[in-house]
């Protein structure tokens, strides 16, 4: 296995140091182990870590809560009337 860089080898230290490094450091195995290492990627895994969120697998219901009562409707008057606010 090679070496780390020593500037690498110094984030990795003063990350796990810190209070929620470990997890940092998680989001960073984890990217890298799927062979995404974009920065992006890196914070969503970073957020599903601190979230406790899943990461793809289990089907979830939604309670009842979240289900919608009724339809929202198209009003193509409220856009016309912000149109006419809007100077041109």
């Amino acid at each position: 296995m090679a070496e780390l860089p020593p500037a690498f080898k110094q984030l990795q230290d003063f990350m796990l140091r810190k209070l929620g490094g470990d997890r940092e450091m998680a989001a960073l195995e984890i990217a890298l182990a799927e062979g995404v290492a974009t920065k992006t990627y890196v914070l969503n895994h970073l957020q599903r870590l601190i979230d406790g969120t899943t990461i793809g697998g289990l089907d979830l219901n939604t309670p009842q809560a979240l289900d919608l009562w009724c339809e929202p409707k198209a009003n193509a008057e409220r856009y016309d009337g912000v149109r006419a606010r809007t100077p041109r």
